[in-house]
């Protein structure tokens, strides 16, 4: 009879082995392992993990207790639990992740798959409630009107064309500041097409491709002319002429669009979510809306137009073609009707 593959039961194996090696081939394993997840992970990753290893190890001090691995199961519940309702659920989830890890990296077995930790988790999700928060939507419209406030200092130029990237091709702000000038593929019609050489969901660097109109693309090349922009400079720099041709940082971006469109509560994730409520108010299927923002599932795109959705279901077609009004008449107390 042939026995299913279990990769837990395969990994709890393994910890088993190392925990009984000496010391010093358990310390050259863990060396590696330290050595190679430093070249596997992202550096934003890498500054995550770390920044969730101390604030955790910080707690269990102040908490009495041992923050160094393998932690007591009973001991990260009571984490979870001290963090229920400070954050949101899948920062917690994020948090978990990092504790697992530093388990993985020591060769031991982690206590977040327990179900004391499971079923801590799933309490603070019950009281505290999971939704996820989104960035708030900002549509073509909007962005478009931002744009037409904008004068014609170098400054000015570069905001235009960051802005017309930024809504033409749903990019996060981390694709926006890595493209190149060379990553700009005129087309015939006028248009261009942007090569995204990696991104939060491409980390291998398979690359993909995203739209760029073709008054973004007179805007891009605009920039690029006034910039005196090569091949292989940054694509949005520093405005000041002459000035170091390095990319803006992530941040910087936040602020020039929270300062183009005067808004406080918005960022380049909300052109992105903007994008996804347009494309579906107009009529756009899920599939081509996914291959806009270069999605791999639907779960985002739906999320980010479950509103949209909500006023095209199949309630409100029904609504609509029975011709219900906004204005329904009033019901007669004493008989409900």
């Amino acid at each position: 009879m042939k026995v299913a593959f279990n990769r837990e039961d395969e990994r709890l194996e393994v910890l088993a082995k190392l925990a009984g090696a000496p010391m010093p081939m358990r310390a050259a394993l863990i060396e590696e392992y330290s050595k190679r997840s430093e070249a596997a992970f992202a550096p934003g990753t890498r500054r995550c993990y770390h920044q969730i290893i101390r604030s955790f190890k910080g707690w269990c001090a102040e908490n009495g207790h041992d923050g160094e691995p393998p932690v007591s199961p009973i001991i990260v519940a009571e984490y979870v639990d001290a963090l229920g309702g400070k954050i949101r659920a899948t920062t917690i989830e994020n948090r978990l992740w990092a504790i697992a890890e530093m388990h993985r990296s020591a060769f031991e077995v982690s206590p977040c798959r327990h179900r004391l930790v499971e079923l801590a988790l799933m309490s603070v999700k019950r009281k505290y409630g999971a939704a996820v928060r989104q960035a708030p939507a900002l549509g073509k419209k909007d962005v478009l009107a931002a744009i037409d406030r904008l004068g014609d200092s170098p400054a000015a130029v570069r905001n235009k064309a960051l802005l017309w990237i930024l809504t033409d091709s749903w990019c996060r702000a981390s694709e926006l500041v890595a493209f190149k000038v060379r990553d700009i593929c005129r087309q015939e019609d006028g248009t261009s097409l942007l090569f995204v050489s990696r991104s939060k969901t491409d980390p291998y660097g398979q690359g993909a491709y995203a739209f760029l109109s073709e008054a973004g693309t007179m805007a891009a090349l605009q920039w690029i002319e006034l910039a005196d922009l090569e091949p292989d400079d940054p694509l949005i720099t520093k405005s000041q002429p002459g000035g170091e041709r390095t990319p803006l940082n992530t941040a910087t971006v936040s602020r020039i669009i929270k300062r183009c469109i005067g808004r406080k509560d918005v960022s380049a994730h909300s052109m992105r979510v903007g994008g996804v409520q347009d494309a579906f108010r107009i009529g756009c299927d899920l599939s081509s809306i996914m291959v806009a923002g270069r999605w791999s599932s639907p779960e985002m795109p739906a999320r980010y137009g479950r509103r949209i959705l909500a006023s095209q279901s199949a309630a409100a077609q029904v609504s609509n073609a029975y011709g219900v009004t906004t204005e329904p008449e009033k019901v007669d107390a004493s008989n409900g009707k």
